[in-house]
């Protein structure tokens, strides 16, 4: 953004963007602590697909709590994510 002279569109965000924005980054810096805390702990083939269950639950949070839509080949696909997270931690 700074490079690119697009920075001004910083002062247009409202105070609560800017909140999140910070909680987010928060949460983000939690997450890669225990992810690496979880590399510390367990062997990497078991813990790199129970981090990737991460994107099956969000896509449950995005139907659930977003509203939205649920296609054939999004449920297909989180099967698809989970039973591979499984069978390699097994």
């Amino acid at each position: 953004m700074v490079v690119s002279g697009e920075q001004h569109g910083l002062r247009t965000l409202s105070t609560r963007s800017l909140w999140f924005l910070v909680l987010s980054g928060c949460a983000t810096g939690v997450s890669w602590f225990a992810y690496f805390r979880a590399l510390q702990l367990g062997p990497a083939s078991r813990v790199a697909p129970i981090d990737k269950l991460s994107l099956a639950f969000t896509l449950v949070f995005a139907i659930v709590f977003l509203g939205e839509t649920m296609t054939w080949r999004l449920v297909a696909g989180v099967v698809l994510m989970v039973a591979g997270a499984l069978l390699t931690i097994a």
